[in-house]
Formats: structure tokens, sequence, C-alpha cells
């Protein structure tokens, strides 16, 4: 599948803002199994420069500062890319404890590089509770593939998708309590499930091409990716009870939403603004 993806942030301020310093991640991964065909970045108000760099996650990241007097900042990120469905589920040779016993370790450089997403980060704390909500997926001598989807079952079943109640700023043990949020919540409490047991897991922001029968659709979404010794990153959607598949279009990844948050900055004046995010991914071949 081909995909044409237009994401708009727009900031309204009800005084003027002096100048800005901005930062984004919009820019599609390049993965083999997914290509990218066209990408462009539109600044309004011209910036007086973007500076284009690689994050230590190596998502690509555009700086930029607005030097002029403004009460409207808008960026606009338009993409095309080429999509193609990951291969079959790997095999389930290695249980979740003996996974989590290769990951301390350490004895390689892919289960080093994996190792720093077994541990805590500013939106994904570790606290007893969150082994606890885990302890029926991960049960003594599961397949960690097997395991995780239960955790992801589990996750869909007990949550609500409520976009209206909580924000980023919603501590994770609130989420977990009160079993509600959005794409960003589902995954940082899978994700804070998997690292309590000593599991590699990472955030990973993109979109989803669907329909009103998936939750994030036609929006910035987010999900989770899981390391398997044996095989790699493998991802699941706890929003929506599903291995991504040709749907799913990757932007970042990080340790959590702090770390591929699509655009930041700071401002110089500006007082109370308003934000609006639009998201549209269309399929070049259907025309859907």
């Amino acid at each position: 599948m081909v995909y044409e993806t237009t994401h708009t942030t727009r900031y309204r301020y009800e005084n003027p803002v002096a100048h800005c310093h901005s930062e984004a991640r919009l820019t599609p991964r390049i993965l083999p199994h997914q290509r990218l065909l066209n990408w462009s970045l539109e600044v309004t108000p011209r910036p007086a420069a973007i500076i284009s760099r690689k994050d230590y996650f190596g998502n690509d990241v555009n700086s930029f500062a607005v030097l002029e007097p403004h009460q409207e900042f808008s960026i606009t990120s338009r993409s095309v890319v080429e999509r193609v469905a990951p291969t079959g589920p790997p095999p389930q040779r290695l249980s979740w404890e003996q996974t989590r016993d290769l990951l301390r370790c350490c004895d390689s450089a892919g289960l080093l590089a994996a190792d720093e997403f077994t541990h805590e980060s500013p939106f994904v704390p570790l606290f007893d509770e969150l082994q606890a909500f885990g302890r029926a997926a991960l049960s003594p001598g599961r397949p960690l593939l097997e395991a995780t989807t239960a955790l992801m079952h589990q996750i869909y079943r007990e949550f609500r998708y409520s976009p209206a109640e909580t924000s980023i700023e919603t501590p994770l043990e609130q989420v977990l309590l009160e079993q509600k949020g959005v794409c960003q919540d589902f995954s940082h409490a899978m994700i804070g499930v998997l690292r309590a047991h000593g599991l590699a897991a990472r955030y990973v922001s993109g979109y989803l091409r669907g329909g009103a029968h998936l939750e994030g659709a036609q929006a910035s979404h987010a999900w989770v990716s899981v390391f398997l010794p044996d095989w790699g990153w493998v991802d699941f959607d706890p929003t929506n009870d599903l291995l991504p598949s040709a749907e799913h279009l990757t932007l970042a990844w990080g340790r959590d939403f702090g770390d591929v948050t699509p655009v930041k900055g700071i401002t110089i004046g500006g007082g109370q603004h308003q934000l609006d995010v639009e998201v549209r991914c269309t399929s070049l071949l259907s025309g859907a």
C-alpha cells in the first residue's frame, strides 16, 4: 500500500509571540517494511532556518526558530510512504523469564541496545502495581510472544478509551488505577508492565490508516514494540488489540511519549494559546 499523510499542528496565541524555538519529529522512519517516497515540511511564519539531525534513537528531527512576532504558528508535514505488511509471527522459542535473564546478561550488542528499554523513564515510572496487573498474562514459563499478546488483550479488555479524561500530565499510577485514557496511556501502561518484569519495551509514534472501528485512526497514534532476542522488535497495538499491519505508519520511537513528541518548543510571550492538530491519511492506490 502507498499512503499520503498530512499532519498539521496549529497554535493560536492571545498575545503576540516575540519568537519561538521548536523541533518536530514528523518524518516517517525508513524500515524494511516501510519506504519513504516523498516528504516535505512547511512552517508558517517562515523560520530563519531549519536544521535536520538524527536524535539518540535514530529519529529524524527538524529544529527551527521563528524570529518575527506572530500570533499564529503552524507546521505541516506531508509524506508519501510505501508500506508492506510485516512477515508472519515469529517462532515462540523463549519464555518471558528466559528473555528477562538474557537481557540482564547483555552479552551482545543487540541485547545491550535493548536493555536501555527495560528501565523506567520520565513518563513510565516503575511501581509494584504494574507487576500485579501483569501477573495473569506473564504466568510462569509462558512464551514471551504469547504472554505479551495476552497482556495486550487484557489492557484492551479492561481499559476504556476515553479521549477527554486524561492528558500527558496524567500520572501512569492514575491511568492504571482508573483504567481509561487514550493510545499514549494504553501504551505507557503496557510498557510499564513489561519493564516491571524486566522486559524491553519501547514507545512507537505514528499514524493508523483505518475506519471508524479503529481507535486512533486519522490522528496521531501510538503503540508498543517488544524485543524478542531470537527475532527482534515486534509491534503491539493495545488500543485496538492487534498486531500492527500495513496500515500502521511508523514515525519515531523512544522510551516514552517524551522522546517522540511530534512538535514541541518554547516561546517568548504569547500568553494563553489554543492548539489544533489535524491528521489526514489516504491511500493513493484506492483513492480512499
